[in-house]
């Protein structure tokens, strides 16, 4: 049996300027952490037992005589790819809802790659499992998708991420002390919207607006290296805050899909309940909402949105790692 363990992750700042309509003209920049939810991948060769050769369960449980017939995109591509013969079981298990702008999909096919990859008794740098994410979504499933989740959740941590117009990118850590590290979390508040969406059709609506939009684009590059100050000097955490909801703005204006009358409707009452800033995470359209928020005021958020679900979280270091691996369980 092997079973990944693959974080979430949050991006405050570069959304956008992560796809290669943009960067590999003009480079890209995101500033995102991953957080302490999870995707779990359980991943086992199935014993010969069984009228299926395959069980793959998820939210809906498949089970198949072949490969072809799995429907689960992302499964099928990856037990092609890796050619696997003999019949196997994998279960999904994840701490939050997908579809809702914290990277799952990536979490799902980096922790599914990082334990195909122990199955064949092979390590993979997260820097090859994020590079190795990015060509399966891209290249052979299809997908309008960036680079910044893939890599988020492969390495974790709280990281500036930059995107190179050759393709290349590097995931820096944000070194700032523990201390101000726990003052950003403390302003933080996460809430669920309730709206499920597929990033791919947004995400392809904000590609196709990309020349239109280099503008914006340029700004919320440059809001990166803002942020990252921020947090390196000793300004005022509250900056950051207020720094986000400039970037929202920008943000609703690359696609008239991001936003939708609910969203707005949510964040202008977190706004006036004391909320300095926030966005919307992911491609838009629906999912998870992070607020900027300072600590005394954060009741009276909790108050004004209360038909809302808050999740608590922390943010996470470890980025996509195998947390169950026994040989005698895999032959």
């Amino acid at each position: 049996m092997i079973i990944s363990k693959t974080p979430f992750r949050i991006s405050f700042f570069g959304g956008g300027t992560d796809y290669p309509a943009w960067y590999e003209e003009n480079g890209g920049a995101v500033l995102s952490t991953s957080i302490d939810k999870y995707c779990y991948i359980s991943l086992r060769y199935l014993p010969p037992f069984f009228e299926h050769r395959h069980r793959i369960v998820y939210s809906i449980t498949e089970t198949v005589s072949s490969i072809d017939e799995i429907k689960h995109p992302v499964v099928k591509a990856l037990l092609e790819l890796f050619e696997i013969e003999r019949g196997i079981e994998l279960h999904h298990d994840g701490d939050l809802p997908a579809r809702a702008g914290l990277g799952s999909s990536s979490a799902f096919t980096v922790g599914m790659l990082n334990a195909l990859y122990a199955l064949n008794g092979k390590i993979i740098s997260k820097q090859d499992l994020a590079k190795e994410a990015i060509r399966v979504e891209r290249d052979i499933l299809k997908e309008n998708v960036g680079s910044q989740d893939q890599i988020a959740v492969a390495h974790g941590g709280l990281n500036r991420i930059e995107f190179r117009p050759d393709h290349t990118f590097c995931a820096e850590a944000v070194t700032v002390g523990r201390q101000r590290i726990s003052e950003l979390q403390e302003h933080l508040m996460l809430v669920y919207t309730g709206l499920s969406r597929y990033a791919s059709e947004i995400a392809g609506d904000q590609i196709k607006n990309i020349k239109s939009n280099g503008h914006e684009l340029g700004n919320m590059r440059h809001m990166v290296d803002q942020a990252v100050e921020i947090l390196n000097g000793g300004n005022d955490i509250t900056e950051f805050g207020r720094l986000l909801h400039k970037a929202w703005q920008i943000k609703k204006r690359l696609s008239q899909k991001i936003s939708n009358p609910k969203i707005d409707q949510v964040y202008e009452t977190a706004m006036k309940s004391g909320a300095l800033g926030g966005k919307l995470l992911g491609a838009g359209g629906g999912g998870f909402m992070l607020f900027f928020v300072r600590p005394q005021d954060r009741e009276n958020i909790r108050t004004a949105l209360k038909d809302l679900l808050e999740v608590k979280f922390s943010f996470d270091t470890d980025g996509s790692k195998i947390i169950h691996y026994n040989p005698q369980e895999v032959i």
